[in-house]
């Protein structure tokens, strides 16, 4: 009985106010975190979903979204509701997600446009193409391995992140980083060819 006393009933009830949940997180009740979940996930998810129309992505993102508030004291009761707060880093996160795939994809458009070419184009273009496609080949054969494996599985074969981390049995998180480093990387060799 009296271990049952030392138990922190405060989360036991999921009737309880998102201020004492956070309080109660605040103080290593991980369980509170359970119950903010249960209470606002399906908000996120939703509106992720809506803006990325991804659900790989929107799961990401809500994912993130309720980490952040674990891990972060962010949150300002002062400044409104948790929910308006979730809403409004769900939101952020997906607009900088689809930023960053808007990015990516006319990285790899350009790349691509570099590396094909026309049946039309006159030698000099032929040439030019030629010459930035080695350019591009030259660049990537820069990029430690696991970027550019993770690079090349995306631009030839069209596999999200979530596909690619699959492929190579590798936590999600860690083809996300090569992707990003690799591109930076990318970018900054491919510097005169992308602007």
């Amino acid at each position: 009985m009296h271990s049952d006393a030392a138990q922190p009933e405060s989360t036991a009830n999921p009737q309880l106010s998102d201020l004492d949940l956070l309080n109660a997180l605040r103080e290593g009740q991980l369980n509170a975190l359970g119950i903010l979940y249960d209470r606002y996930a399906s908000l996120v998810y939703g509106l992720a979903l809506r803006i990325l129309s991804n659900s790989e992505e929107a799961e990401d993102v809500t994912q993130d979204v309720f980490l952040t508030l674990w891990h972060r004291d962010a949150y300002n009761p002062a400044r409104g509701s948790l929910s308006s707060f979730l809403i409004t880093m769900a939101r952020s996160r997906s607009i900088d997600r689809l930023r960053s795939r808007q990015t990516r994809t006319r990285f790899f458009q350009r790349w691509g446009q570099t590396v094909s070419t026309e049946t039309s184009a006159t030698p000099l273009e032929q040439a030019t193409l030629k010459e930035r496609s080695q350019r591009v080949r030259d660049a990537l054969g820069q990029l430690p391995e696991p970027e550019r494996q993770v690079l090349e599985i995306a631009y030839y074969e069209g596999l999200s992140q979530s596909e690619i981390a699959k492929r190579l049995n590798t936590p999600l998180g860690t083809v996300k980083t090569r992707s990003r480093q690799g591109l930076l990387r990318l970018r900054r060799l491919l510097q005169d060819f992308i602007q």
